[in-house]
């Protein structure tokens, strides 16, 4: 593969830079994506995804666009309300990028379809927004050996890690199963303010491209922890459970 010479001049920014270069911009390129949840995260991770120019995206969602979502839901507009997300992030995309191929995917994740969906994409990007999917979507993950990043908000705060099967601890050394209902369901209701899925999304854009193109030091092992009322960050080692029902000795 070469890069046009359109190619070369939208992401000259990215090129001269020593760690992406030509042979980083290809990789990026060539590499499919797949981003669960047009969400908050979703939208943030899908932008700077599509602006890098990652040549295949597949954005996963069965929800569509409400007038309480654009307070953080930067994918969205106003006159997209009703829409589905998926048609509504596409259009955003693309418009930004007509470089990239915006696969939508209206559906909702069970354990009947999520081996099929995801086995067709190098990377995969948690950015859902309940318990039962996130732990799905780790299980999956391992199963089928596909890194995952895999990120989290609420109120204040946002999380961040990154699982490498058999490289690094999974979800599941991290937090062993689902909390109880009566939790997610106050979780949920909690409130969100708006910019903080705009970082965690970032990030989450940043970790993906350092796995694509090979440069840095991704987030495997720790879960990273930003705290917006105190403008702070801090890392915490995840511990390997070797009994881990996902990715434990046996």
């Amino acid at each position: 593969m070469k890069l046009s010479q359109e190619q070369k001049q939208r992401y000259k920014r990215q090129i001269i830079l020593n760690q992406i270069g030509e042979e980083g911009q290809i990789k990026i390129l060539s590499t499919s994506v797949c981003i669960v949840g047009a969400g908050g995260l979703g939208s943030a991770l899908g932008y700077y995804l599509s602006a890098a120019g990652v040549g295949k995206i597949c954005i996963v969602d069965n929800d569509i666009v409400e007038l309480s979502n654009l307070q953080r839901q930067i994918a969205h507009s106003t006159e997209r309300i009703g829409e589905l997300k998926v048609l509504s992030a596409k259009k955003t995309f693309e418009s930004l990028n007509p470089d990239i191929n915006i696969i939508p995917e209206r559906l909702r994740l069970c354990k009947d379809n999520i081996l099929a969906l995801l086995k067709n994409y190098d990377l995969i990007c948690d950015c859902s927004d309940n318990f039962e999917t996130r732990f799905l979507i780790n299980d999956s993950c391992v199963e089928l050996k596909k890194p995952l990043i895999t990120g989290a908000v609420s109120q204040f705060e946002g999380q961040l890690t990154v699982v490498i099967p058999d490289e690094s601890p999974c979800y599941r050394c991290l937090f062993e199963a689902p909390p109880p209902s009566e939790f997610q369901v106050s979780l949920q209701e909690s409130g969100i303010i708006g910019f903080v899925p705009g970082v965690i999304g970032s990030l989450q854009a940043g970790e993906a491209i350092k796995l694509i193109t090979g440069t840095g030091e991704v987030l495997k092992g720790e879960l990273l922890i930003y705290d917006a009322l105190k403008q702070s960050f801090r890392k915490v080692k995840i511990p390997k459970n070797p009994d881990c029902i996902a990715c434990g000795k046996n």
